[in-house]
């Protein structure tokens, strides 16, 4: 077999590998959190040894980070689908809010790994400073659409900015609110609560 197939096929075999322990780890995540997973639980998930995880990750946050990763991508596959089927500034700016929040809203697990700075109350802790500037740099990339549209609503640089974040902040509390059944003592929907939310920005935008 020549080097080059054998090349090929080693670097399937790892991939594959590699995702096993990404999708036995997210379970393991999700049931015990960031600080309650470790890699002898991650390893047991998915059938290897501790050791062997090293062949492919350094660490419980490295593997975390690219969970993580690998979700702020489906975020963002899906926020890019919305957005392609849309004309105007505010059809895109709607389109690329409500993406966001249903996504969060069909997928909580994904909601959970987003909010891992939260795990064990709010302190400061995380995945390390290089990591987390990367997670933040690919959170920031799925919520872009909604500054391109609010600027070319004629939003100046910083009101599209803060409509970005004032955006991602309601979800959150909204989506925070439905997942823990607290929106029910209110007797109201949490999606048409958030699709209010953006039609305000939005008629605000267009006035000025």
């Amino acid at each position: 077999m020549p080097a080059t197939r054998q090349a090929e096929r080693r670097r399937a075999v790892s991939d594959l590998k590699r995702g096993l322990i990404l999708v036995a780890a997210r379970k393991v995540f999700e049931a015990d959190g960031l600080d309650g997973a470790s890699l002898r639980s991650i390893a047991a998930a998915a059938g290897y040894t501790p050791a062997a995880l090293y062949f492919h990750f350094e660490s419980k946050e490295d593997i975390y980070a690219e969970t993580l990763r690998e979700s702020l991508a489906q975020l963002g596959g899906r926020i890019a689908t919305a957005i392609s089927r849309t004309k105007s500034p505010a059809d895109r700016l709607r389109a690329a809010a409500l993406a966001f929040f249903n996504f969060y809203a069909e997928n909580p697990r994904d909601l959970d790994l987003g909010f891992y700075l939260f795990r064990g109350g709010m302190k400061p802790h995380g995945l390390g400073r290089a990591r987390n500037e990367l997670l933040n740099a690919a959170l920031k990339v799925t919520l872009f659409p909604l500054y391109e549209a609010a600027k070319a609503l004629g939003a100046s640089d910083k009101n599209a900015k803060c409509l970005m974040v004032d955006t991602f902040a309601h979800a959150a509390g909204l989506l925070l609110l439905a997942h823990t059944g607290r929106i029910r003592m209110f007797g109201i929907s949490a999606p048409d609560l958030m699709a209010q939310f953006v039609e305000s920005r939005i008629t605000a935008l267009q006035r000025g």
